[in-house]
């Protein structure tokens, strides 16, 4: 990130990051062999203290974010002359539910959606609602709300998730069933 300050409030207050295991400047010898290896540094990480619920709470576990700033120099925009789609074009997506909601709270902090497929966008074997959000240096930040995904594709069984409570997690035997779907090559 350009700037650590800029960043924070949508990492932390939007996003729930909220605890800062470090916060350190320097020269870091994890960079080492690195473009820009003996340069300055800031590091913050930053964790999530709340306990994990939703569907795919089970798979996705504890997240960490590290923000790194480079201090005494201008970085160049990681995405600057790239499209959404290019190749090694990434960015970082968040399961969520209620993403009303989250616009809202998203856009009370100057962080609006930039995207917002509203409702539900239908892709065949899946579906859900997909927005996007961009920090301070336009790193996009993708939101799902997942509303269907197949088990058993060739059976015809997919699993409807507007209907189900959204606290409660998949049992195990449902990700087992998805565990047997995956294509073999």
């Amino acid at each position: 990130v350009s700037d650590i300050a800029k960043a924070l409030p949508l990492y932390q207050s939007v996003l729930g990051y909220k605890e800062i295991i470090y916060d350190e400047t320097g020269i870091f010898s994890d960079f080492n062999g690195l473009s820009g290896d003996q340069q300055k540094y800031r590091r913050v990480l930053l964790s999530s203290n709340s306990k994990r619920w939703g569907a795919f709470s089970r798979l996705l576990g504890h997240t960490e974010l590290e923000l790194v700033e480079i201090i005494g120099e201008q970085p160049k925009k990681i995405f600057e002359g790239r499209n959404w789609g290019d190749l090694g074009f990434i960015h970082v997506c968040f399961d969520v539910h209620g993403m009303a909601q989250l616009g809202t709270k998203c856009a009370s902090h100057n962080f609006p959606f930039t995207v917002d497929s509203s409702n539900s966008f239908d892709m065949g074997k899946a579906a859900g609602h997909f927005s996007y959000c961009e920090d301070p240096d336009g790193t996009l930040i993708e939101f799902v709300e997942t509303h269907k995904i197949p088990i058993m594709e060739k059976w015809g069984w997919y699993l409807n998730l507007k209907n189900r409570n959204p606290l409660k997690p998949l049992p195990d035997w449902m990700f087992s069933m998805l565990g047997l779907a995956k294509v073999k090559n």
